[in-house]
């Protein structure tokens, strides 16, 4: 399955559907499913390789 590093907006809570445990402020790897990608799409949570790669392209230009 595939993974992506996530970390939750600045102020969130967000849990973990499975364990209930709140999210990590630094990060954490979860599966590319349709919860976490709810999350992203709400702007709960932030994908941490897409932005740094974002940024990346932004210093480039």
């Amino acid at each position: 399955m595939r993974e992506m590093k996530i970390k939750p907006q600045k102020g969130l809570l967000v849990r973990d559907p499975i364990t209930r445990t709140p999210l990590s402020e630094k990060g954490e790897i979860k599966p590319r499913n349709t919860y976490w990608l709810r999350r992203i799409k709400d702007e709960s949570v932030i994908e941490l390789d897409k932005t740094s790669k974002e940024k990346v392209k932004e210093k480039i230009a």
